[in-house]
């Protein structure tokens, strides 16, 4: 029996979800990532596509592969994923969450939709290329990273760092998170295009006061003043700003839901669009939310330093600012310490790729309608985007109305549906012959 792109995708991603590549941000406790790199390598040489392994700190490997295609004068498309996922506890899940399994029509386990459907969706395709001798149009370059999921220093960074030369000629590439379907109605679905991403600045805030004994009156406290300013953050809600990417998606979103835009209130909009209203919402302003304290070595000592991390989403264009108003909200008698800094990235949503997306896209649904959109989070394109390469998120998917897509990502019981990965294959397959 002949063996195709869809009749293996499923497979493929089963694998790979039941290697655990757990990525906790630690490098003590990460693990994995370099079994699934040779796993995918092992797939690729199976049908002759020669690849490296690219090894960033022991054990944290990445993959890069080359397809040449029929005009390589042209420019290359990048096509990239990540192998590593977030921690999951087992507790809380309905199956295994690195068994794999599948039931119910979906494929369940950690990564599931990010990001080994779309990791397998490519290794799906290329494999059959290989098998039948198909040369794509121009070169293909693949990249499976490690460490997305936490900041991308042994991966994406790391590659664009020491080993630029590997994306020589690349012009655009996709990746995920975008080119998944949301139902407006049985004749129309929404297929988001992801064209640009917020910036993202992990802060810490360190308040320093007077140590003592936790018995004593004590007006200059470290923990009052730190949290009296991670209070102030957190309560504090940014100006609404509706960036070229945000309008365009809100103009044609409330043109497919015959709904009236007002710029100047853009939630009103944002509110009626169900499962994915907090994934827009969240790119109407900049972002700033304490996720970590820390302060004291003992219940009775008044520490003499406290300190709280905070994750600052930033639109684009609109990073510095941010920070000012920021520094009014926390006060000046605060330190910040900038941890982890990438800068927002954006392009049009234009040009013969795009174009191609939308047609391959229609051709496996006649309902499909593409519309650009802003993520709130980020992706491996940060770092690609510095090389100059335009960078979309295209992982294509046609997912049940009622399904709650955005909840899944980093969420409990991650599931893909199966039936998704195999239109997925065929889209994927449509585009990359066309682009």
């Amino acid at each position: 029996m002949k063996t195709t792109a869809e009749g293996e995708v499923v497979g493929l991603c089963r694998d790979l979800l039941r290697i655990d590549t757990t990525n906790t941000g630690d490098p003590r406790t990460t693990v994995g990532e370099r079994a699934a790199a040779e796993y995918v390598a092992e797939k690729l040489a199976e049908v002759g596509v020669e690849s490296k392994l690219l090894e960033s700190a022991p054990k944290r490997a990445n993959l890069i592969a080359r397809i040449p295609g029929a005009d390589r004068s042209r420019g290359a498309l990048l096509v990239h994923g990540h192998l590593d996922v977030v921690p999951a506890d087992a507790s809380e899940w309905s199956v295994p969450p690195f068994a794999g399994e599948e039931k119910d029509g979906y494929l369940w386990g950690r990564g599931a939709v990010d990001m080994k459907d779309f990791d397998a969706m490519v290794l799906a395709v290329v494999r059959e290329w290989k098998r039948v001798g198909y040369t794509p149009p121009r070169d293909i370059v693949l990249a499976y990273t490690a460490d997305e999921e936490a900041g991308m220093e042994y991966g994406s960074q790391w590659l664009v760092t020491n080993h630029a030369s590997e994306f020589e000629g690349c012009t655009e590439a996709i990746g995920e998170v975008g080119g998944y379907s949301y139902t407006v109605n049985d004749d129309l679905r929404l297929y988001l295009v992801q064209t640009a991403e917020k910036g993202l600045d992990w802060l810490r805030l360190h308040a320093t006061g007077r140590p003592g004994h936790g018995s004593f009156i004590h007006d200059d406290n470290a923990v009052t003043a730190l949290a009296e300013a991670v209070a102030r953050v957190g309560r504090h809600r940014f100006p609404t700003i509706v960036t070229p990417t945000v309008r365009a998606f809100l103009e044609q979103v409330s043109d497919a839901l015959e709904i009236e835009l007002d710029p100047d209130q853009p939630e009103l909009a944002v509110a009626k669009l169900g499962p994915i209203a907090n994934v827009i919402g969240a790119t109407l302003r900049n972002t700033a939310n304490p996720t970590r304290l820390e302060a004291g070595y003992k219940d009775n000592v008044i520490p003499g330093r406290a300190s709280a991390t905070i994750d600052c989403r930033t639109l684009p264009g609109h990073a510095d600012a941010f920070l000012r108003e920021l520094r009014d909200v926390i006060g000046p008698d605060i330190e910040i310490e900038h941890m982890h800094q990438q800068s927002a990235v954006e392009t049009a949503f234009d040009g013969d790729l795009v174009d191609a997306m939308g047609a391959a896209l229609r051709a496996e649904d006649p309902g499909a309608r593409t519309v650009p959109y802003l993520m709130s989070g980020g992706t491996d394109a940060k770092a690609f985007a510095t090389l100059g390469i335009r960078c979309f998120g295209f992982a294509p998917l046609r997912l049940p109305p009622d399904l709650n897509f955005s909840a899944l990502f980093h969420g409990i019981d991650e599931r893909v549906p199966v039936e998704g990965l195999k239109f997925g294959v065929r889209v994927l397959d449509r585009l990359l012959r066309n682009s």
